[in-house]
């Protein structure tokens, strides 16, 4: 009658591995800033391949200029943040053939980019472990379970998102 007794039902958003490769939990990555969540709760991968795929559909928020980092946003307004290697900021875009641009809507699964894994594993203190983080999780989740461990494959789903 009024709804004031309706109960919303909680939206569930799956979440899939963006590469395929190694599962690490946030907590161990080398990055001090994204393993003590700073930038938001997530999981990274240490990838096999260089192929980085979309977690989530969404639409491309941001790909900063060197090509390291790419943010989604979905239609719920959950943002995520992919994060590819550490220090690779420093190698201003060199080893990623971004296939994407500001604005494209991508569905999961989409190929973002692709990185030269060599390359960077030849440069001094850059680190290839990728990682995913939800920038706007303490907003917009009410939980996360993390369902992977050991090796993942791109697609697999790697946690699922209760939305608040």
């Amino acid at each position: 009658m009024f709804g004031f007794f309706k109960k919303e039902k909680a939206i569930k958003k799956s979440v899939h591995a963006f590469a395929n490769g190694k599962y690490v939990a946030l907590e161990e990555v080398g990055d001090p800033v994204f393993a003590q969540k700073l930038l938001g709760d997530g999981f990274g991968i240490e990838p096999i391949d260089g192929k980085i795929k979309a977690p989530i559909s969404g639409k491309i928020s941001i790909v900063f200029p060197t090509k390291h980092a790419i943010g989604i946003t979905t239609d719920e307004g959950l943002e995520v943040l992919l994060h590819l290697g550490f220090n690779t900021v420093e190698l201003n875009g060199e080893p990623f053939n971004s296939f994407v641009k500001e604005g494209d809507h991508v569905e999961t699964g989409d190929l973002l980019t692709e990185m030269d894994i060599e390359s960077i594993y030849s440069v001094e203190n850059v680190e290839k472990t990728c990682v995913l983080v939800f920038t706007n999780g303490n907003d917009k989740i009410a939980s996360i379970s993390f369902e992977s461990l050991g090796e993942i494959h791109a697609g697999d789903i790697a946690c699922m998102v209760t939305l608040k």
